[in-house]
């Protein structure tokens, strides 16, 4: 970096990555590589970063599914804690995991109501987790 003793100060050290701050830790190419090589000097594929809206999307529906599955996560844990149910939080989590999970329920009718909340609740939990997961990684690669 330095001439040795009695080389001039030149500043700081170049930063690995832009400053730009639309462009952010995308890293400086590389003279080796090409500019139509489709990998970065660290060997990561080039994206395209006009595709953020795609990723904001992404994260909109990754987000989306995960409070699904929390809100009926909740409500389990609040039916197998024997909550107050005359509680207005309660009774909030309890509606919102009725309208998210309304399309499932009566799936499994067993004897026991804990078992049966149980897998009438975590059925559309897992399956939203596993569905908005998989289609915000299928966003992020547009």
């Amino acid at each position: 970096m330095h001439g040795g003793p009695g080389a001039p100060y030149n500043g700081p050290p170049q930063p690995a990555y832009r400053q730009d701050p639309d462009v952010p830790y995308e890293p400086v190419p590389h003279t080796g590589y090409g500019q139509n090589s489709g990998f970065t000097a660290s060997g990561r594929p080039v994206r395209n970063r006009s595709g953020r809206g795609a990723d904001r999307l992404a994260l909109i529906v990754h987000t989306l599914a995960d409070i699904a599955a929390v809100f009926l996560g909740l409500w389990i844990l609040l039916y197998l804690l024997d909550a107050n149910q005359s509680n207005v939080f309660v009774e909030f989590v309890h509606g919102m995991a009725d309208w998210l999970s309304g399309w499932s329920q009566d799936i499994f009718t067993m004897d026991t109501e804990g078992l049966r909340v149980f897998f009438n609740n975590a059925l559309p939990a897992v399956i939203y987790l596993v569905v908005g997961h998989g289609v915000a990684a299928w966003i992020r690669r547009l």
